[in-house]
């Protein structure tokens, strides 16, 4: 029986007429070529080649299997050419959602670690209410959601992303862009834009002020952190954000200031339960997760 390696060495020396050529043609030394020739003719009981004026000839019985070989030869690049593709990304689809939050900074950075190990891979990006998440996976529309909660669902598994924290923003204009940290007294003391509290960052929020005991008043109520930094930027009141919002000054005109109180939460990633994930997916959540742990709690104010 032959070794897929001895059928390439067989039809390289055909193909060259030589030792050498065979040696060249495959990127290995001569010797190691002869020897296998001659270990494949002792174990066929087979001559495959007659020496002639320095070339190496096929004899009729290999001439009978050249095509043969020729065959499996051509099927075995086929292999070859599907599994570099397979491992490129081609004629594959990843596709992800997020909450706001996670999409704004992290998930671009995540993404483009993918196409760095997956450069023919088509990404598809939905950008998530927390509601919506659920009958997205359910439905087969993506394989994996960046979560900022945990749901209780039986048909879902959440993974843990990194824990975040929660900071003051203001404009860089304002009384207080030069503090070094404030309280949750002292940002309740100010005019407020707050996230909608039936978003998980909002009920973070609502939960530190509960927490502390301190009476609030939001004078604009927002959807998106995003849509919270920029009504902050043009100075419409002060606000309190997640840290992957603000992450890499993403935000210009606004001082992001650490909050005195611990205002920590957990981030997830989910997926369905009886689903398989695709290597693709797997390398997305791995960076993700590596991501925003390098990043957590460490935002940088825009100047």
């Amino acid at each position: 029986m032959l070794t897929l390696r001895q059928i390439e060495v067989i039809r390289a020396v055909m193909v060259t007429g030589t030792i050498a050529g065979a040696a060249r043609l495959l990127n290995v030394a001569a010797p190691g070529v002869s020897r296998l020739m001659k270990h494949t003719e002792d174990t066929l009981g087979l001559k495959l080649f007659t020496r002639r004026g320095g070339r190496f000839e096929p004899t009729p019985q290999a001439r009978t299997l050249f095509d043969q070989m020729n065959e499996v030869y051509r099927n075995l690049e086929n292999l070859r050419y599907a599994i570099r593709n397979v491992a490129r990304g081609q004629s594959s689809e990843l596709k992800l959602g997020s909450v706001p939050s996670i999409a704004n900074v992290m998930v671009p950075l995540a993404v483009a670690d993918v196409r760095k190990r997956y450069p023919d891979l088509l990404v598809d990006i939905d950008i998530l209410k927390l509601e919506d998440s659920i009958d997205y996976l359910l439905l087969g529309r993506g394989e994996v959601v960046a979560m900022s909660y945990k749901l209780d669902h039986p048909a879902l598994t959440f993974e843990p992303l990194a824990t975040g924290e929660l900071y003051c923003i203001v404009a860089e204009g304002h009384a207080l862009a030069r503090r070094k940290s404030i309280s949750v007294h002292e940002i309740a003391a100010h005019k407020l834009i707050g996230i909608e509290p039936k978003d998980p960052y909002g009920r973070i929020m609502v939960g530190l002020f509960e927490g502390a005991g301190v009476d609030y008043r939001i004078a604009i109520k927002a959807r998106f952190g995003t849509t919270v930094c920029g009504l902050v930027r043009h100075d419409l009141g002060i606000a309190v954000v997640d840290g992957f919002t603000v992450a890499h000054a993403s935000m210009p005109g606004i001082r992001v200031i650490p909050i005195s109180e611990p205002t920590g939460f957990q981030t997830f990633v989910a997926y369905r339960r009886d689903a398989t994930l695709t290597t693709a997916a797997e390398f997305f959540i791995r960076n993700l997760r590596q991501r925003m742990k390098a990043l957590a709690g460490r935002p940088r104010a825009a100047a």
